[in-house]
Formats: structure tokens, sequence, C-alpha cells
């Protein structure tokens, strides 16, 4: 287990939980380095004093906050240490709710709950309490720099904390609204039975980062001078008669096998504002 990120306690009415908190993910993007085109060195990136015209070390670094075009305070660790925010060191639950009332946007990053000694039974009673009538409770907590909204929910065998996003955080989704189009009753219960005939219990083992596995093979078959060869690329499927698409979706479902795309119809030329990927939705 890494090293805790955060040293505090969880109260809940009178009881206070001495609890450490540890990052529950990581990324496994894989991180590409900077090289000269001309000679393939590897390209630093250096500190810059643009008055000074030379490298700055981190010992000479201070951190600071731009308040006006140009004009700058230092904000020190003693400035932070200071603050009278008390979740700093401690994570009060002010309420509890059922996790479903919280929309998934406002999730941002998961960490474990580990108890120090002392605070064993509380924690467990905590966690039980959770448990038992399916709520999470609502709390703050001082973390990198910043005072987040948090949940804490019970885990198979641990608490975990959810840091939230704060409702002015949320981008709003400046897109049309639902298109109102006349869906009939067949088309409808012929989609739900599809839904419910392919629903099954949620397994994260079942998937893997298709996306990472093939770059490592381009990247491990340059390393040994292989040529990559492209792969074409399949089509995406566009549906021309729902109700057909819908059927073969159906039947595809019964043998376990994916269904067979529709047949393709030219799409209008049109050049889109930005480059961006194209993605499709299918089942």
């Amino acid at each position: 287990m890494p090293r805790p990120i955060w040293k505090g306690a969880i109260t809940f009415g009178m009881i206070s939980i001495p609890v450490k908190l540890f990052g529950a993910t990581e990324s496994k993007d894989l991180a590409f380095n900077n090289l000269h085109k001309t000679d393939k060195s590897r390209l630093k990136q250096k500190r810059w004093c643009p008055l000074d015209d030379r490298e700055v070390f981190q010992d000479e670094v201070v951190r600071a906050f731009e308040f006006s075009k140009d004009q700058y305070v230092e904000v020190t660790d003693e400035d932070l240490e200071a603050l009278p925010i008390p979740s700093k060191h401690t994570i009060e639950l002010t309420s509890f709710v059922k996790q479903t009332e919280i929309d998934p946007v406002y999730f941002e990053r998961t960490y474990y709950l580990e108890p120090e000694q002392i605070g064993a039974k509380p924690y467990a009673l905590l966690m039980r309490s959770l448990k038992t009538k399916q709520v999470c409770a609502v709390a703050k907590v001082a973390l990198r720099n910043k005072e987040s909204l948090c949940v804490l929910r019970a885990g198979e065998s641990v608490l975990m904390l959810e840091t939230l996003y704060y409702p002015d955080e949320i981008r709003t989704a400046d897109l049309p609204a639902e298109p109102e189009v006349l869906v009939s009753p067949q088309e409808l219960s012929m989609a739900l039975t599809l839904v419910e005939m392919l629903e099954e219990p949620f397994d994260p083992k079942k998937y893997h980062d298709g996306y990472r596995a093939a770059l490592l093979e381009v990247i491990e078959a340059k390393a040994n001078g292989q040529e990559v060869v492209a792969q074409p690329e399949v089509a995406l499927p566009k549906t021309v008669d729902l109700m057909a698409a819908l059927k073969a979706s159906l039947e595809a479902a019964k043998k376990g096998k994916p269904a067979a795309s529709e047949p393709a119809v030219e799409a209008p030329n049109v050049e889109p504002e930005e480059p961006e990927e194209e993605l499709a939705v299918a089942f």
C-alpha cells in the first residue's frame, strides 16, 4: 500500500474515527516522450526566468496566484496550513443520501479509507450502517489545495471516499434536447426486449483496454524492426430500417453473437467544424 495522502478523522455525530486516505485508482495511459526530430535526443523541459535569462531550479520556485494581469501574490505552505477550514483534518458527515440520487457526472476520483487501530470498531459500525441503509454519507475534505465535496460509501471490505465536482464545475450541455420523434409501441417493445436479453450483472474483469494493447503491439513491432501493417477500418453501421435492425439484433442476441451490419447508405458530405473522432452507439 502506498503512503497515505491525507490523515485525519471521520466525525459521525459525537463519534470520531481516525483514518488514513489512499488513492484507489491509477492511470495506465502510455506516456510518450518528445525527441529532437533530427538527432532523436530526448528534449528537456526547463523552468526559464525571462528576466534573469537563465534556468530556475526547484528550490528557487515559489507558489503564487495571479489576482490581476501580471500581478501575483505569493502563497506559502504556512498560509495553506493556517486556513480556518475544518476539512483539512476532519471529514464531518453532514447527511446521508441514496447513491442513485447522485448523477454520475458529479463523481471525480475514488479513494480508500483505512482506520487507525483505535478507530476499528466505529469504522466497522459506520460501514455496517451504510450497507444496511444502502446510503452514502455526504461530507467535505480538503485535498490538494482544494476543499472537495465528497461522499463515503461502503465497499466490499473497506470504506470508499468519492470526491465530487461542485455544481459550478459541471459544464452545461449546450446541445439540442431529445429529438421529438414518434416511436411506435412495437419499436419500444422490441428495444426493451433486446435490453432485457443483453442485461447482466456488471463484471469489470470482462473488459480491457484494447487501444493500449494494440498500441503496445505496434511499439514492440517497431522496436523489433518489423513493418507495421495498417488494419482496414470497419465501417460504422448505419440504420436504414429501424424495425429490420431491431429484428436482426434480437435474432443475433438469441444466437449469442453480434448482429450483422445493415447495408450502408451514403451520408451527406458535410465538413465538421472541428476534426474529431467519429463515434457510434450500437446495440
